[in-house]
């Protein structure tokens, strides 16, 4: 019976038949260096691998950390405004109170020839502090507690009546940066600003009725906490 002896192994017969020792200790050689420098990419492959797991791993502690630390803040800063709300939202000045008085001064009457009136009265549901400018000056101001009624006297001439609204008095709140420093003392909550335009008094009084209208927004023009103050 004839036996087949298929090509690839007659040809590496004869490479391995044709190879010399030192052929061989060179392959050999090479195959171990190779061998070798495969070993030594794989352990700085996994080196690396593991360098930046690591850098991974710290920088998220990192954030989280942050995070805590900025939660803790937030959490806080809310426990502080709780806490202040809690204090004043039923705080109301009494009728007639001047609480910014040590930088406008209190409210006098007047004994001049020529005199008129200012009288507001708040709506039933919202403090109001009003503040009456000449020439874009606070020459009165008055805190009116809900449903009441208050008169200012000043000499005649041309004046211009602010409206802030609100409930809860803080004393302490600042409200902006004032000729006399910083004026201290505004509402916690329903904050709301209104104004009328200038108006010229001569020897009479103008009243206003300040209600709440179904918007939400009360029956005067808008403005703003600097202008109004």
């Amino acid at each position: 019976m004839k036996k087949t002896i298929p090509l690839f192994l007659i040809a590496t017969f004869l490479f391995a038949a044709c190879e010399s020792d030192q052929e061989k200790n060179n392959r050999i050689a090479k195959e171990e260096q190779q061998r070798v420098e495969l070993a030594q990419k794989q352990r700085a492959d996994s080196l690396e691998d593991a360098q930046k797991r690591e850098a991974e791993a710290l920088l998220q502690a990192e954030q989280d950390k942050e995070r805590q630390i900025k939660q803790a803040a937030e959490l806080e800063k809310q426990r502080a405004e709780q806490a202040i709300y809690d204090k004043f939202i039923h705080n109301s000045l009494r009728n007639g109170a001047t609480p910014y008085a040590y930088c406008y001064g209190g409210n006098k009457q007047c004994d001049d020839f020529g005199c008129s009136k200012i009288s507001v009265k708040t709506p039933y549901n919202s403090d109001v502090l009003v503040m009456i400018k000449k020439n874009d000056k606070v020459i009165r101001h008055a805190y009116i507690s809900a449903g009441n009624t208050y008169t200012f006297e000043m000499t005649n001439g041309t004046y211009q009546p602010f409206f802030y609204y609100g409930k809860g008095w803080n004393p302490e709140k600042i409200m902006k940066e004032a000729p006399c420093g910083k004026l201290k003392g505004g509402f916690i909550a329903d904050e709301d600003f209104g104004k009328d335009t200038p108006q010229a008094l001569n020897n009479n009084e103008l009243q206003y009725e300040l209600v709440l209208q179904e918007n939400g927004n009360f029956s005067t023009k808008p403005s703003n906490r600097d202008e109004a103050l």
